[in-house]
């Protein structure tokens, strides 16, 4: 809002100075720090962003806009010394852009630009010399401009400022004509084109269009300035000293300007070829869910045995009806034994047979106390895995048992 309203000031003090040609000192003042305010605002756009981030645009891109310009006036310096002195004022008129760029994906983007601008002839101040003017000056640019977009964390609007340099031509089609007694005959055309160095400086806002992909509109204001002094050709007849002679006849010669200072603001359109993806909006991901914990159960047994003593059935009637109460994807049944029997391979291949009777017993168990028969998964271990070391041939009750394991 701030920068709006400052180029609206700038725009009224603009339009009120050419409607009062005789304001030279405010206009001076004004031109002297047109570009200035311009480049320095650029500066104080960037960093008054604070957090704001780059908007990168990707790849190839073109853009062109129209709108209006408003011509500051141009002072008069006749190279020839019998044409009047004076200020040239324009009234407000047309502007139009074109430009063909490249965004480098990091917020900076660099452009070419052909750029076109017409303002009528408003008025000829020179005090003394009532006149009455006609004619257009039409300015045309071929441009360079170096710029930067940023991300203030609203999708809908990315502001963006820049620079350019380049060349300008001003074209002069301008005719001053005398008013009132001794100046009536006076007739004036002023014509020719001029060209010089030009830089530019830029603000401007980015809509995207939603539902197009690439496709943002544009506002901008634009300073423009073709620096030197302006020649054109000047033809005169008639007028008293000290214009034209006094004798009515005709002069040529050359008729120089400077001061051209232009605001432009345009509305526009710009197209990205290879537009940056949106990021990606966050997935929510649900929590998975909690694993059931492993539930352990221990049914102990006699030396040399596989039936179940009525504590063990107590057990296993408890994992039984745990493993409905809690849903479990498999139980797991595991028979083992102590390191008692014979020595050597016999005896380990008797205790492996034991401990897997074990571990069918207590299935079994399981099926009559109502767990089904696909859930349960039986593995025997002989004296592989005591639950208390010993050496070999010792009776360990803690180590004849099976275990269930509820998963």
């Amino acid at each position: 809002m701030t920068q709006r309203s400052t180029i609206m000031a700038l725009l009224s003090r603009s339009s009120a100075l050419l409607s009062r040609g005789g304001a030279a000192a405010r206009f001076s003042l004004l031109a002297g720090a047109g570009m200035t305010g311009a480049l320095s605002g650029a500066m104080l756009l960037g960093l008054s962003a604070g957090t704001a981030q780059a908007q990168p645009v990707r790849g190839f891109y073109v853009g062109g806009g129209a709108g209006a310009s408003f011509n500051q006036a141009q002072t008069v310096n006749p190279h020839t010394k019998l044409f009047p002195r004076g200020r040239d004022g324009f009234d407000p008129g047309i502007a139009a852009s074109g430009s063909f760029g490249y965004g480098l994906d990091n917020g900076f983007r660099v452009e070419m630009e052909g750029g076109y601008r017409n303002n009528g002839y408003g008025n000829f101040h020179d005090p003394g010399f009532k006149n009455s003017v006609s004619g257009h000056q039409h300015t045309y640019d071929a441009m360079a401009n170096a710029l930067f977009d940023m991300d203030i964390g609203a999708n809908w609007i990315y502001p963006y400022f820049g620079a350019g340099i380049g060349y300008g031509w001003q074209r002069m089609r301008t005719n001053i004509n005398g008013r009132g007694a001794g100046y009536s005959n006076y007739k004036e055309h002023v014509g020719g084109t001029s060209g010089g160095f030009a830089y530019q400086g830029i603000f401007g806002l980015s809509f995207p269009v939603p539902w197009v992909v690439g496709l943002s509109t544009t506002m901008e204001y634009r300073f423009f300035t073709i620096t030197g002094h302006h020649k054109h050709t000047s033809i005169a007849t008639g007028g008293p000293p000290p214009y034209v002679g006094g004798d009515g006849g005709l002069v040529e010669g050359h008729r120089n300007t400077r001061t051209d200072f232009n605001h432009s603001l345009f509305l526009g359109l710009r197209y990205e070829f290879d537009p940056a993806p949106p990021p990606p909006k966050p997935i929510p991901v649900a929590a998975p869910p909690a694993p059931s914990p492993t539930r352990t159960y221990l049914v102990f047994f006699d030396w040399n045995s596989a039936d179940l003593t009525p504590r063990a059935r107590e057990i296993v009637a408890v994992a039984a009806r745990n493993s409905t109460a809690v849903q479990f994807s498999k139980i797991m049944v595991a028979g083992h034994t102590d390191t008692s029997g014979a020595p050597g391979r016999r005896g380990q291949l008797y205790n492996q047979a034991l401990s897997l009777k074990r571990a069918d017993t207590v299935k079994a168990e399981l099926i009559r106390d109502g767990v089904a028969a696909g859930l349960i998964t039986v593995r025997g271990y002989g004296s592989s895995q005591p639950l208390v070391p010993t050496g070999p041939d010792v009776r360990e009750p803690q180590n004849r048992r099976v275990e269930i394991d509820l998963q």
